[in-house]
């Protein structure tokens, strides 16, 4: 009887090595969004070993072992078998990143190491995840990634000095991280010191008299809307140009990281009923993963556009004219957002998200204005009119040039390599495009106030060559880069589907970077996978 429960005991710990080696060499990134369900894996694993052979002193144990993920590093694996045996601890930080140790372990996961790297320190931000404000999607999707650009792109000052309160990561998982991540491309660190020259200039100082300007000529089409009601024609096109103009003034502030921008965040949702919050969520993505095949929101356009010929899973009857109805779907864009907006904003209050309810109040009130000072039949259609400017200016700056089917570690050569800016003709396009037409300034500096972007054209030039960047610096005429885009569309919708052809959205191994949402076929993939797998 003893032989026999030595027997089994020790067909469990081989088992549980084997779940540990298992996990260890699984793909490196992303794996936080894994963590929890791989614990629950591991923790009904540990009961049914228990269960054969009785042995409730292991179940114990294990119980208070983090589950193994792909930064086990080689120097962990050696004394593995004495963490089963201990109460392992993890980082539990408030919402001003104040960190302090804790059980690694509840009830029913345990938590690991998050680790993600800034200006050539890694963080372990395990605890930070939930605290984050922007939600914890961005750090998982960094975990095991360098996230330098994001993290200088999209932070405040006082961002930039909560992060040295974040733990460092453990020192043995170092050795692995700096072992098998890629280090910074020449190009990356360059970038920086370039940026910094910038910041020194005073490149993110705000020029009050051009704020002021702009939404002085906003104000002004809205005002001429309000004015011309009775001709509906004309009072439609104010209203419709006058939205665009806020999404662009909007786009600027909630990009915006000054004080001046703080104070002015909700002025999307007052004057174009869009949300902070959803647009922080959605567009930061992009700016972070631009055309990044099935993780960039801004190419998953389908079933009414399509980026690329589809798998025939995917296909729909009106790939084949897309290129004739393309402005129906572009024309949809602005009442989509709002719809979004909307659907964020409620659940953003439900969720206790910071400022949502100030959010939510400054949509009903943009509503409001709408349905108490412009007829129906002026302001639904602005809405489409203003859908189809906005669609125009967005999507050719990105959709025609690289796209990326795997993760890129050099943030600065894949936004120069997928962005192409365009060249405008007249005062007017100028204005109406928004910043737009400067679009791989705003990309690699999306916190800079717009204005100051055409100073970066040289620069930027000059840059690209120094840095041998593929494609250098790519802009073209306001026209020309219109009929790229349209080319495009005529281009797949000519081309057979293709078997196997990547998601646009969702795609296996990227779920960190795309909504969650289980209805997507990547998602039903990984589910199937998962319930296989158990």
């Amino acid at each position: 009887m003893v032989a026999r429960t030595m027997m089994m005991n020790t067909a469990s710990v081989l088992l549980l090595l084997v779940f540990s080696l298992q996990q260890s060499v699984s793909a490196f990134s992303p794996r936080s969004f894994q963590t929890l369900s791989n614990s629950r894996r591991f923790s009904a694993l540990v009961e049914e070993v228990t269960a054969v052979n009785g042995a409730a002193s292991v179940n114990g144990a294990i119980n208070g072992a983090a589950a193994p993920t792909a930064s086990t590093t080689a120097t962990n694996e050696s004394h593995n078998n004495m963490s089963i045996m201990s109460n392992p601890t993890a980082w539990d930080c408030d919402d001003d990143a104040n960190c302090v140790q804790v059980s690694a372990c509840d009830d029913q996961n345990c938590r690991t190491s998050l680790d993600v790297r800034i200006h050539n320190t890694w963080y372990d931000l395990s605890g930070w995840r939930k605290a984050h404000p922007a939600g914890t999607h961005w750090i998982d999707w960094y975990d095991g990634r360098d996230a330098t650009e994001v993290m200088d792109g999209f932070h405040s000052d006082r961002a930039m000095k909560m992060l040295e309160r974040l733990p460092k990561t453990k020192p043995e998982t170092q050795v692995y991280l700096k072992q098998t991540v890629e280090p910074d491309s020449q190009t990356q660190i360059n970038f920086r010191k370039l940026r910094k020259e910038l910041l020194d200039q005073g490149f993110w100082k705000r020029d009050l008299m051009h704020e002021a300007t702009q939404i002085g000529l906003w104000g002004s089409f809205v005002l001429a809307a309000i004015v011309t009601r009775d001709m509906p024609l004309l009072s439609t096109s104010c209203l419709a140009i006058s939205m665009s103009a806020a999404g662009w003034l909007g786009h600027d502030y909630i990009h915006g990281v000054d004080e001046f921008a703080n104070k002015w965040r909700l002025f999307a949702a007052y004057s174009a009923g869009l949300c902070p919050n959803w647009w922080s969520d959605k567009h930061n993505k992009h700016h972070a993963l631009t055309n990044e095949v099935g993780v960039d929101e801004d190419l998953a356009t389908d079933p009414f556009l399509f980026m690329w010929a589809p798998d025939p899973s995917q296909d729909s009857p009106l790939r084949k004219i897309q290129h004739y109805i393309f402005f129906v779907p572009f024309s949809f864009l602005f009442a989509l957002w709002r719809f979004d907006s909307m659907v964020v904003a409620i659940k953003a209050v439900e969720d206790k998200r910071p400022n949502a309810k100030d959010e939510l109040y400054a949509l009903l009130a943009h509503y409001l204005f709408l349905f108490t000072v412009f007829p129906v039949q002026i302001w639904i259609p602005a809405i489409f009119v203003s859908g189809l400017v906005s669609a125009l200016i967005v999507t050719p700056t990105h959709q025609s040039e690289a796209m990326f089917d795997d993760y890129q570690p050099d943030f600065v050569t894949a936004q120069f390599m997928s962005t192409r800016n365009a060249v405008t003709r007249n005062p007017f396009s100028e204005w109406i495009w928004g910043g737009m037409q400067y679009q791989l300034e705003h990309h690699l500096f999306p916190s800079m106030p717009r204005n100051k972007y055409p100073q970066l054209r040289e620069r930027l030039i000059k840059f690209a060559a120094d840095n041998n960047i593929p494609g250098g610096y790519r802009e073209s005429d306001e026209w020309e880069i219109l009929k790229m885009n349209w080319d495009l569309y005529k281009q797949v919708a000519e081309a057979d589907a293709v078997p196997g052809a990547p998601l646009s959205r969702g795609r296996v191994g990227q779920i960190g970077a795309i909504r969650n949402d289980s209805k997507t076929p990547a998602n039903q993939m990984l589910g199937a996978t998962q319930t296989a797998a158990v």
